[in-house]
Formats: structure tokens, C-alpha cells, sequence
């Protein structure tokens, strides 16, 4: 019986010293993975000056288990805001690269978080790359903004819907998210740069028709002279003639309506353009003729006239080429008007000397020319002037010969006046006015001979009663339109085609004013 106790007294000791033995085993093994998690903290947290770390062995198991417990607990702690560290700073990284690939909304979950480095120089690692993605997303998105308003101006100058426009890139570029939301990947930025592209084109073709639009509508206002009040409606089209493809930025500048409504305006002109051109160009040709008449140069306006309908009918001349050649044959008209100014004064003066003379010679056949009628005193007073410019004649003929020979000569063509040679005229004169100077020469010597022989028949006869002198009277009258029987010119100086021969060169003097 006491060996059954004894016995089993021993068998419960061994069981206590087995499981004393075993609890101390599980309390080394416990001490040995705590001081291998200390370490392993330590390694990963990589900094050991932030806690005190026990170094002493003494002591029992449990007093060393207590001992590197706080420590543990504060590593472990310490790990667990670092991991949240790193786990932010990788998070963010992670969704800026996706925001830059373009991918952000693929990504599911949070960065898996090495814990076998987590010290200091790793996360400031991390850190420093995230600033730099910062950055560039700043940067990124700067750049999206510009090209963003970019587009928005140029949707606005060319009256395109900017909403669509934009949203076709990237359907976060509108105006309803915010900036941070914005798509700054690279395929975004290419295709931001791709449309700025495309509208710039589009605004500069949009602008070079028109400035083209604008060209034709000047030059058909111009050449159809249209009122001011009509060329205000379109000064939102002629404003643009020389600007440049920056200088145009008003909404709307460049809307294809309005591109659209200048055309339309451009073809309605074109189709009034032949009917208005024919009465311009007959203004013109009044314009024309009339500074040639003026000029005293005959033309053929009929001619001239059937020769511009043909040239507008054929439509083988632009119009403006026509009007430009007509303004040039007025230009050159004036300039030769210019420079027969000096002749045809003179021969104004010689013609209005020549009426005078015409008048002096009537005046002188009245023979009741100092009777004292009403006016005599008139009259008289102006023989005394007439006489006076009379015997200026010769030296005004002569010096508008030497002038019209000069003229010609210095031309080289003949100097007509109304289609006659004005030489031709003045030679003629010349020979009529020596004409009546031998005629008057011969009536004078014939009534010289007649009073001689009266004179030797009173001798021998005695004296005899004259003969009454006729009762009726002549009536001097004013300056005559034509010239009268003694070859004074009239004003349009029509000779007779018997005379001199001087018609003959009429025809020639005819100018085709086209």
C-alpha cells in the first residue's frame, strides 16, 4: 500500500517536473520568437534610437519575457503606423500612375506594403517619388486646363458647341467636374493636342475664305458702286480682310452661318454683276464722252457703246479688267485735255475775235449805222473794241499755228478739233481772210475808178443830182452762232468739202473712245 503511494506520489512529480519542463520549454520558445519579432522589428523598422531595447540576459524567463514585452508592443505599434505610412504614400502613388496611364479606374485595392522595409530612407524614398508625381500631375493638368481653354476660345470664334467638342476627348474635361478630376493621362494630352490642332486648321481656313469672301464682295461693291448703308451689313466680313489668324477672336467671327451668309450675298452680286456692269460701263462711257466733247475730240459713241455690250455679252473680259480699262481711257483722256488746255483757249479767243469780226463787217454794210437810233452809242462803242480786236487776228492765227505744229510735233499725231484738223482750219481761214482782203481791195479800187470817171463827167457834163440813197435800213445785230458769207468760222467749224480739201481728214480725226 505504501509502495502504491509511494509510487504514485513519483509519478505525479514526474508529471509536474515533465510539465515544468515543458511550460519552461514553451517559455523559451515564447522568450526566443519574442526576441526574434524584437529583432525582426528593429531590422524592418530600421531605426534603433527611437526605444530602449533590453540587452540583459538576467533574470528569470518570465522576468525577460516582461522585460522585452513594452518594447515588442511599441515596435508592433510603431509598425502598424508605419505600414498605414507607406500604405498611403503607395496608394496615392499608385493612383496618380493610373490617373497618368489613363487606367485609375482599374485599379482595385489598396498596394500590397513590403513590411520587411519599413524604415525611414524607404518611405522618404516613397515620399519623394510621390512629390514628383505631384508634380508632374500639376503640371499635367496646367497643361489640360490650357488646352482646355484653348479649345473653348476656339469653338467660340468659330460658333462650334464646346461641350461636345471637349467631351469627345475625355468625358471629364467639361465644365460640371472638378479640376482634380480632370483626365491628365498621356492619351488625353495627345488628343487635347490633336483637336487644338485640328481647330486652329479649321480657323484658318474658315478665316482665308473669308478674307477670300470678303475680297469679292469689296471688289463687286466697288465696281457696282453700292451705297454705304447696304456695305455696313457686312462689316463683320470685311473687318477681317487683313487680320491674322490670332488677331481674330470675337465669338462667332468665323461661324459657318456667317461664312454661308457671305456666300449667298457674293452670288447674289455675282448674278446682278453683268446687268449693273453694262450700266456702269454706259456711265463710264458718258463719263468718256463727255470730257472729249469737252476737248472738242469727235468720237463714235455708238461704236464705242456696241463694243462694250459685246465685251459684257461674250463674257470674255472680267468686268473689273473692263472698268479698270475704262477709268484708264478716262485718266488718259484728262491728261489730254490737260494738254490741249493752251490750244483750245486760243482758239476759243480766236473764234470769239472771229464773230467780233463777223459783226464789224455787218456793222460797217449799215449804213445807217451813226444815225441816233437806241443802242447806236452801244454799238459804236463796241466797233471801237471789235476793230481793235480784229487787228489782233493775224497774230493770234499765227501763234496758234505755231502752237498746234509744236503739239503735233511733240506727239506726232494730228491736232483735230471736232474731227477736223485744226492746221487745216486755220490755213483755210487764212486763205478766205486773204480772199476778202483782195475783194475788199478790188471794191475799193472799183469805186476809186467809179468816182473818177464821175469826176471827168462832171468835168465835161457839169455836176449832176446824186441818186437818192435807199430809204430802207439794216439792223445791226449781236453776235451771230454761224459765220457769215466772209468765211469766219462757226463754232463747230464745219467747213465745206469743196473747200481746200480739208474734209478729207474728218474721218481721221474720229476717236473710238473703247
Amino acid at each position: 500500500m505504501l509502495l502504491q503511494i509511494e509510487q504514485e506520489c513519483l509519478d505525479v512529480y514526474k508529471r509536474k517536473v515533465e510539465q515544468a519542463a515543458k511550460s519552461r520549454a514553451q517559455l523559451l520558445q515564447v522568450l526566443s520568437d519574442a526576441k526574434l519579432e524584437l529583432s525582426t522589428l528593429v531590422s524592418a523598422l530600421g531605426d534603433k534610437s527611437f526605444i530602449s531595447i533590453p540587452e540583459t540576459t538576467l533574470g528569470t524567463i518570465n522576468e525577460q519575457l516582461a522585460a522585452i514585452a513594452p518594447a515588442l508592443e511599441q515596435l508592433l505599434k510603431q509598425k502598424e503606423e508605419r505600414v498605414k505610412e507607406f500604405s498611403d504614400v503607395q496608394s496615392q502613388i499608385q493612383k496618380i500612375c493610373g490617373e497618368i496611364a489613363g487606367n485609375a479606374s482599374e485599379q482595385t485595392g489598396a498596394p500590397a506594403v513590403d513590411e520587411s522595409d519599413l524604415s525611414l530612407k524607404k518611405l522618404n524614398e516613397y515620399q519623394v517619388k510621390l512629390q514628383e508625381l505631384q508634380k508632374e500631375k500639376s503640371d499635367r493638368l496646367h497643361k489640360v486646363l490650357e488646352f482646355v481653354s484653348t479649345v473653348h476660345d476656339l469653338c467660340a470664334v468659330l460658333g462650334m458647341d464646346f461641350f461636345s467638342t471637349v467631351t469627345e476627348v475625355h468625358p471629364s474635361l467639361d465644365d460640371t467636374t472638378g479640376v482634380q478630376s480632370k483626365s491628365i493621362s498621356d492619351d488625353t494630352l495627345l488628343r487635347l493636342a490633336e483637336t487644338v490642332s485640328a481647330l486652329n486648321e479649321d480657323k484658318k481656313r474658315r478665316l482665308h475664305k473669308l478674307q477670300e469672301l470678303a475680297t469679292q464682295l469689296i471688289d463687286l461693291w466697288n465696281l457696282m458702286d453700292t451705297p454705304e448703308e447696304e456695305r455696313i451689313l457686312f462689316d463683320h466680313v470685311t473687318c477681317h480682310t487683313s487680320a491674322s489668324v490670332d488677331g481674330v477672336t470675337v465669338p462667332g467671327a468665323l461661324a459657318l452661318d456667317l461664312i454661308e451668309q457671305a456666300e449667298v450675298e457674293v452670288e447674289r452680286l455675282d448674278q446682278l454683276k453683268a446687268s449693273r456692269m453694262k450700266e456702269i460701263a454706259f456711265k463710264k462711257q458718258v463719263e468718256l464722252e463727255e470730257i472729249f466733247a469737252r476737248a472738242h475730240i469727235e468720237i463714235d459713241p455708238e461704236a464705242a457703246r456696241e463694243k462694250i455690250m459685246a465685251l459684257i455679252d461674250s463674257g470674255n473680259v472680267e468686268p473689273t479688267e473692263l472698268l479698270a480699262d475704262m477709268d484708264n481711257q478716262i485718266a488718259k483722256a484728262k491728261e489730254e485735255v490737260l494738254s490741249r488746255k493752251e490750244i483750245l483757249d486760243r482758239v476759243e479767243k480766236w473764234m470769239s475775235a472771229c464773230e467780233e469780226e463777223s459783226w464789224l463787217e455787218d456793222y460797217n454794210r449799215d449804213e445807217n449805222r451813226y444815225n441816233s437810233s437806241r443802242g447806236a452809242h452801244l454799238n459804236l462803242k463796241r466797233a471801237e473794241k471789235a476793230r481793235i480786236l480784229v487787228n489782233k487776228i493775224p497774230g493770234m492765227v499765227d501763234t496758234l499755228v505755231a502752237k498746234t505744229r509744236a503739239w503735233e510735233e511733240d506727239r506726232g499725231i494730228s491736232f483735230s478739233y471736232d474731227g477736223v484738223p485744226l492746221l487745216a482750219m486755220l490755213d483755210e481761214y487764212a486763205m478766205l481772210r486773204q480772199e476778202r482782203e483782195e475783194e475788199k481791195r478790188r471794191l475799193r479800187d472799183q469805186k476809186k475808178y467809179g468816182e473818177q470817171q464821175n469826176t471827168e463827167q462832171e468835168a465835161i457834163f457839169g455836176s449832176k443830182p446824186s441818186p437818192a440813197r435807199p430809204s430802207g435800213t439794216k439792223k445791226v445785230v449781236g453776235p451771230r452762232a454761224n459765220g457769215g458769207t466772209n468765211g469766219t468760222p462757226s463754232r463747230r467749224l464745219s467747213l465745206n468739202a469743196t473747200q481746200n480739201g480739208s474734209r478729207s481728214a474728218t474721218k481721221d480725226g474720229k476717236r473710238d473712245s473703247m
